[in-house]
């Protein structure tokens, strides 16, 4: 599941690339949050993007679900203490339990493949490109490569010198059960329009939904929120997970009938009363988001371009920058 899920105030344009993709565009090379710019890496490295790229497609072949589990990451880590590669740090005896022990980041993926694409990156450009940099590259590059829009993401970003803990983690990623006004200010602080709110939670068009992530909405549901589900697919849903079931953590539903495919099938599916969690539900009823919900179910490409804004706003929130935070050596480990 892409779950949950920066102040930067852009003028977008769009052009397509070769392949008619939708690319977001600057109207400034320089972000104005400071030290982020669309150029950062030219001069100290300059195939960076290409590194990547290069780097994640086998992944995307071997692992039709990684594109997915790379935005998910991207998502967990930008939301704690901002993009700074925190979540990649495993724990050490020094300082315990880490991010990743937090229960909401229970299933996040393809962290070790983000060290391997360090690791190409590093022998091409040693000591110049952050984890964090490389984790924004990585989702963009699994967006991309699911249909959806190629973005233009500024760099810059350092990581952190520090791994926040678990306790971080749990109070500051948005439970299962949020709703559409916890989520509205949750972007809201982050820059975002309610439009682009909306958009950022199409990410749920990629991947899965664990079944423990919507057992209380089917069996102790509260606030009528199962009255928004149609009555054929809570009837599926309550068959694909049980009440009672000891397989909760593994089971799971697909987020949408085109889970692999990054378009505005999400929309679509929870204008039909198939959204899964509350969020995607309730932003169908919601005065303040239906009549987005609607636009973006009727128009991809609308779906897209905020979508794209809403990505770079989301990967600059709190970045760290200049002699901020540091460029890890690896991104496993605070070196």
């Amino acid at each position: 599941m892409v779950s949950n899920i920066g102040n930067v105030e852009l003028e977008h344009g769009t052009s397509p690339d070769d392949d008619g993709v939708l690319i977001m565009m600057g109207t400034d090379e320089h972000v104005e949050s400071g030290g982020l710019t669309y150029d950062f890496y030219e001069e100290t490295c300059p195939e960076v993007e290409n590194i990547v790229r290069a780097g994640v497609q086998p992944v995307f072949s071997t692992d039709i679900a990684s594109p997915a589990a790379f935005l998910r990451l991207m998502f967990h880590d930008c939301q704690v203490q901002g993009c700074d590669a925190s979540i990649l740090v495993d724990p050490g005896n020094e300082n315990g339990l880490s991010e990743m022990a937090s229960t909401k980041n229970f299933g996040i993926r393809k962290r070790k493949t983000i060290n391997l694409l360090k690791s190409m990156v590093e022998a091409a450009c040693p000591n110049q490109v952050s984890c964090a940099d490389i984790i924004i590259l990585a989702a963009r590059e699994a967006v991309a490569a699911s249909g959806g829009p190629r973005i233009k993401v500024p760099l810059g970003r350092r990581d952190s010198s520090l791994t926040p803990s678990y306790e971080l983690a749990n109070d500051l990623l948005p439970p299962s059960t949020i709703g559409v006004t916890e989520t509205l200010q949750i972007f809201a602080n982050k820059g975002m329009s309610t439009e682009e709110s909306v958009a950022i939670m199409g990410s749920h068009t990629l991947g899965i939904t664990h079944c423990l992530n919507i057992i209380n909405r089917l069996y102790e549901p509260q606030d009528g929120q199962i009255n928004v589900m149609a009555p054929g697919f809570e009837v599926f849903l309550r068959l694909r997970c049980p009440e009672f079931s000891l397989a909760s953590n593994s089971s799971f539903v697909f987020n949408d009938p085109t889970t692999l495919e990054f378009d505005n099938m999400y929309y679509r599916n929870a204008m039909r009363g198939h959204g899964l969690l509350r969020i995607d539900a309730e932003m169908v009823m919601d005065p303040r988001t239906t009549q987005v919900v609607r636009r973006f179910g009727a128009d991809q490409d609308a779906f897209f371009r905020a979508f794209s804004s809403a990505f770079v706003k989301l990967s600059s929130y709190g970045a760290l920058v200049g002699n901020k935070g540091v460029v890890r050596k690896r991104c496993d480990a605070l070196e």
